[in-house]
Order: C-alpha cells, then structure tokens, then sequence
C-alpha cells in the first residue's frame, strides 16, 4: 500500500481532499482510482488508512505509527561536497536517525548550502522515510557554524575522531548524538573545542572510512546496540 506523509493540517476529520502535496503522485503517476488504500502519515506519530474516493481521501483507520526506534539518535554531520550528503540522509534515514544537524568545520571543501539543496536533503529523508516504512521525518536543520552547532549538543554526545587512540565508540554508552567531521576530519584545534564543550571523543577502529559512510556505520553500531537494529 503507497504511504505519504502529508501536512496534518490536510488531513482532518473524517473525510478530505486528496492533499494537494500529493495529488500528481496519487492520481498521475501511481493512476490510483476509486477503491484504492493508501496510507497517509502526519509526521506527528499518526498514520491513517484512507480509501480514495471522488478525490477524496475516507479515514478507514487512525492509529499511532510505528517504525521509529526507542533511542533518537541525532548525528551531526560536517558539510560535504557535491551530492555526497544525500546518502548519509537517505541511508541514515532508513536506519533510524532521529535527526540530523548539519554544519561547516575548518577542514569542509564546500563552504555554503543554498535552499534548494537543503529542501532536496528535506526530500530525501521524507522519501526515505516513506520507503522505510517509519513513523516520521527526521528533520534536517539549516546550516551552522561547528562552535555554533557545539552549543546545542545534548549531554552525552560524542565527537569521532578518525585517530583517536584511546576509547571507541562501542566502549561508552549509546550516545544522544555524534558529530561526524568532513572530508579532511576534524583538526586538532576542533577536537579540543569539543572537549572544552563537554563533548566525548571515540573512534571507530582502525580504518579510515569515508565521512559518507561514517553516518550509516554508526547508526548501526548504535541502534543494534539499543534493540532498534539487527
């Protein structure tokens, strides 16, 4: 059964107009008629089944939605160049990543991210989203600075570091968040930023992965650990 996750706004009560965000979808691509079912997800943890009708959507079932893990993990990743980002958002997004956080770092070879890419990364997490069959979005934040993005982090979150010698990842406990550097890493000088704002530095290993990859690697060694993977 298609889902789409639509704006709660268009879909109260009842019975409603086929949400216009989703209308071409529905009627142009997927040409579903009278009679079809599709699910429909607020974002919010509500999902409905509705069956088309007139151009209508009729509320078959409400109930809360399932898919999304116990433990939100939010992963805050350096700015990558080209298109590079759009993996760690879909990926990441099937995985169970809660959130992501977005930020430029010393080391970053892109410097800006305008607004059409970032509402293309907003696709991508709610397409992804819809593929993996979860509850809701995660949210993609716009663009910061590191010792902005610094200051938001929650307690317990931990930076990796590519050559880190002393704990790794699976040595603590599952953090609320990570920050996961560029292309280049973090530089000495960033890692003692984060520490001074109370961050955890870990490693993961011997090998060096690409920062792309770092995103996925991570939520899967963490979301197994917490029963919400594998």
């Amino acid at each position: 059964m298609p889902r789409f996750f639509v704006d709660p706004a268009a879909a109260t009560g009842d019975r409603f107009a086929i949400p216009a965000t989703i209308a071409h979808q529905v009627m142009r691509v997927l040409r579903l008629r009278d009679g079809d079912k599709v699910t429909l997800l607020d974002g919010l943890g509500v999902e409905m089944t509705c069956r088309l009708e007139g151009g209508d959507c009729v509320v078959i079932d409400r109930r809360a939605a399932g898919g999304e893990p116990t433990h939100q993990l939010a992963v805050w990743q350096a700015l990558l160049k080209g298109d590079h980002l759009e993996p760690v958002i879909r990926h990441g997004t099937e995985l169970g990543i809660a959130s992501f956080g977005l930020f430029v770092s010393e080391r970053c070879v892109a410097r800006e991210l305008n607004s059409r890419r970032l509402e293309r990364l907003r696709a991508v997490a709610r397409e992804a989203a819809e593929q993996s069959e979860r509850g809701m979005v995660p949210p993609v934040q716009a663009l910061v600075g590191y010792e902005e993005a610094l200051k938001t982090a929650p307690s317990g979150t931990v930076l990796l570091f590519e050559r880190h010698q002393g704990r790794r990842l699976t040595g603590i406990d599952p953090p609320a968040a990570v920050f996961i550097g560029p292309e280049g890493g973090f530089s000495p000088a960033e890692v003692e930023a984060a520490e001074r704002a109370g961050l955890s530095i870990a490693g993961l290993g011997p090998r060096i992965l690409r920062s792309e990859t770092v995103a996925v690697a991570v939520a899967a060694a963490i979301l197994s650990r917490t029963g919400d993977f594998a």
